[in-house]
């Protein structure tokens, strides 16, 4: 029960609202008739969104390096910034230059160390800001998805802004998502407000992979011992961790100069802790489409 007050001239009613706790069918039926239909993106197989509810824990670090995996592994790669008012990936990846336009009027990405690449950056100089509202964001986000040539791709990734807004959203109902891995902090505020963004991808149903863990610790250059930051980290309150990174001025060095760690340093530790990201991701995509063709099979 909700009480609402109504102020009337020398009078206040007090209305009484009550809400039921489920939808009924047919409520169901003309909610779902307004949603839009997920179409899949011609040429692609899969696509994992990066995400987090918070900002500043490195979801485009990550996004880069496991794209940048994925592609060492042979995988045909592309890669999205779905970050409309805060695009890095021109940054990260060296790529600035516009992208072409085909004679179907689509967009051909411009690729970098064997990853394609799209992102608003290329499209608005480095110092504008982009002002808009939710429509316009979300319409951007569906011209750059569908409006591009995108080939032939086992993986798209999707990198994502912080929060549960606009693009998580559009990106959810009109795409069908393989699957997302959230990237967090150890620090509890981190963990909190990615836990946030679990739940937002629990509720629209859409697999979790796992959490990448990065910023975990340290590796002192004296004596090369592990420093950890955080010990009483809360991060089993997330869903499964697939990796924890360090902070590491290799790691900063590689996005400054706009060549992601794993390609800049392909033998150091840290590129194998992507490697082994990707390999895992792999396998679970491995095993999901044996699953889906032995059900197909069945029927």
């Amino acid at each position: 029960m909700h009480r609402f007050i109504t102020m009337e001239p020398l009078l206040i009613n007090t209305i009484w609202r009550s809400y039921a706790t489920k939808l009924t069918r047919s409520q169901v039926t003309l909610m779902a008739r307004g949603l839009p239909k997920k179409q899949p993106i011609i040429g692609v197989q899969d696509i994992i969104v990066v995400a987090s509810g918070k900002g500043g824990v490195g979801k485009s670090t990550v996004a880069v390096n496991f794209a940048c995996s994925l592609a060492r592994l042979g995988k045909r790669v592309g890669l999205l910034d779905g970050d409309i008012f805060g695009p890095t990936i021109p940054l990260l990846m060296n790529v600035h230059g516009e992208p072409g336009v085909n004679d179907k009027n689509l967009m051909i990405p411009p690729q970098n160390y064997n990853v394609k690449c799209l992102s608003m950056g290329m499209l608005t100089p480095v110092e504008a800001s982009v002002i808009w509202r939710g429509p316009l964001v979300m319409s951007a986000i569906q011209r750059l998805l569908k409006g591009t040539d995108w080939g032939l791709l086992d993986v798209l990734v999707i990198d994502t802004p912080p929060g549960t807004g606009d693009v998580h959203l559009s990106l959810s109902q009109h795409t069908p998502i393989t699957g997302v891995i959230l990237v967090t902090t150890p620090h509890t505020a981190a963990v909190q407000v990615t836990l946030k963004g679990a739940r937002m991808y629990e509720k629209l149903k859409i697999p979790i992979f796992g959490v990448v863990e990065n910023m975990k610790y340290t590796i002192c250059q004296n004596c090369n011992q592990r420093l950890e930051f955080f010990k009483d980290s809360r991060i089993s309150s997330l869903p499964r961790k697939l990796i924890s990174l360090p902070l590491d001025s290799q790691i900063a060095d590689s996005n400054e100069s706009g060549v992601p760690v794993v390609i800049k340093y392909p033998d150091s530790k840290y590129s194998n802790l992507f490697t082994q990201l990707a390999e895992e991701i792999t396998q679970i995509l491995t095993e999901q489409r044996c699953k889906q063709n032995q059900n197909n099979s069945a029927h």
